[in-house]
């Protein structure tokens, strides 16, 4: 598809979304306590008989600290629904990550996981264990596709990463097979960066830092974000953390020890 039309595409979606943001705080006025709830795994909406054939299985996957969602981050995955209707949804919120990677990884991988103490540094670890076990489609939940994600993730395709204006490599959306040698190059040095701490800078400790400087450019595959996933514009951070009362990570980080010693592990 041509890509001034996804372009095009993208940027209507953008507005609308902002007016559904901007009306919601009149909801929220309203209503402030009310939460929709976002589940833990629903079927494609609609199944694809070619879903078999994509190398990036047809999952796509997300986490929060919590399933309760206020209106703006609810409509934000419900847009996603709809762009990726071929695609099963997966979610977990922070204890079902813990569970998760303790059953499928190794003992050292769950002890570096569980000194994690900040939630976004956790989801950080988490969603490239999530792709390397399974495989499929990782988007933040402030994130959204801006084409159809069977597009965007074409059956071919064995991974796909987005860069942002600058021209560098992020993780609020990563697309990938299972067993991705170039994901298992990013689990090893997160466990590295947890071991040694050089950096409590989660974005250089388990974030995008990371990506840029381990993958080999060259040879993984890339989109810029205009043209794949775009980020705030149904939401925004007072309607994800409202219920949260540390704030975004870029806060935490300065609140609490990012990786818990060692012998206060259990």
């Amino acid at each position: 598809m041509n890509n001034i039309v996804v372009l095009a595409f993208a940027r209507l979606v953008k507005l609308l979304a902002n007016v559904t943001k901007l009306a919601a705080y009149a909801f929220h006025f309203l209503l402030p306590n009310k939460r929709f709830t976002i589940p833990e795994r629903a079927a494609p909406w609609w199944p694809s008989k070619r879903a078999a054939e994509a190398t990036v299985p047809r999952i796509l996957w997300q986490t929060n600290f919590t399933d309760k969602a206020t209106l703006p981050v609810y409509l934000n995955y419900l847009f996603n629904r709809l762009m990726a209707p071929g695609f099963e949804y997966r979610f977990m919120i922070t204890e079902a990550r813990a569970v998760f990677i303790q059953e499928n990884f190794s003992p050292d991988i769950f002890e570096a996981y569980a000194r994690l103490q900040v939630g976004a540094a956790q989801a950080d670890f988490w969603r490239v264990l999530v792709l390397q076990k399974h495989g499929g489609v990782y988007l933040d939940i402030d994130a959204h596709a801006v084409w159809p994600l069977a597009r965007i993730v074409k059956p071919e395709m064995e991974e796909l990463f987005v860069t942002t204006k600058r021209g560098d490599i992020s993780n609020y959306f990563i697309a990938s097979k299972p067993n991705n040698p170039h994901l298992a190059l990013i689990v090893q040095t997160i466990r590295n960066n947890i071991e040694d701490v050089a950096d409590k800078n989660i974005f250089e400790l388990t974030g995008p830092g990371v990506y840029n400087k381990v993958l080999p450019r060259a040879e993984v595959r890339t989109r810029s974000y205009r043209y794949t996933c775009n980020q705030g514009n149904f939401t925004n951070e007072y309607f994800q953390y409202i219920d949260k009362p540390q704030g975004k990570w870029t806060k935490e980080q300065h609140q609490v020890e990012v990786v818990r010693k060692r012998e206060t592990v259990e």
